[in-house]
């Protein structure tokens, strides 16, 4: 059927906008049902050790705390919701501890054990909480990881989209997984013996 949307402009670098943001969707809606958290910058591709602390910063401060405060913000309207829904967007980075990518990839491990906790927290709620890796796809953030790569071959944004959207279903069950939405899947995190 057909819903509301609210589209509501906001710079992840703005903790105290991060913060009201709750206090504003619960003066406006009373509850939220699905949140997409799609926190990401790159900052360099480089040797860990000629990374510079501010570069460093800047993407553990958009990638990692800015999703935690938006989790932090918003999670007792989740928790209102008869099928809340969240969805963190991730990256396979998290799990390939590529050569140069330390950053990008440190952060994206965080929002993934930060999804897995919360998750575990809210396993006895109609909450469900995901990751979705969209894997390799047609962004300026892909070409500046990959300069060379011909863009044509990559799937649009809007193509990963509508592979994510049923992650939003309230007829969702899984809880705790990462959708990888190249392969279409769920996959488990595998906890290291």
């Amino acid at each position: 059927g057909k819903g509301e949307a609210t589209l509501v402009p906001l710079d992840l670098a703005d903790m105290a906008g991060i913060d009201r943001l709750g206090g504003a969707i619960h003066e406006r809606w009373g509850k939220l049902d699905i949140l997409v958290a799609n926190a990401g910058v790159l900052g360099v591709i480089s040797p860990i050790g000629h990374v510079e602390a501010k570069t460093f910063e800047k993407v553990m401060t958009i990638n990692v705390t800015s999703t935690w405060r938006l989790i932090r913000s918003v999670d007792p309207l989740l928790r209102l919701s008869d099928a809340g829904r969240a969805i963190i967007l991730s990256s396979n980075a998290a799990h390939s501890a590529r050569a140069f990518w330390a950053p990008y990839a440190a952060s994206k491990a965080a929002v993934e054990t930060m999804m897995r906790s919360w998750a575990h927290e809210t396993q006895s709620l109609p909450l469900r909480v995901n990751a979705a890796d969209p894997g390799a796809t047609r962004t300026a953030m892909r070409a500046q990881a990959v300069p060379g790569e011909d863009p044509e071959t990559l799937p649009h944004p809007s193509e990963i989209a509508k592979r994510i959207v049923p992650l939003a279903s309230p007829d969702l069950k899984e809880t705790g997984l990462i959708f990888q939405a190249k392969q279409n899947r769920f996959v488990a995190y595998r906890q290291p013996e």
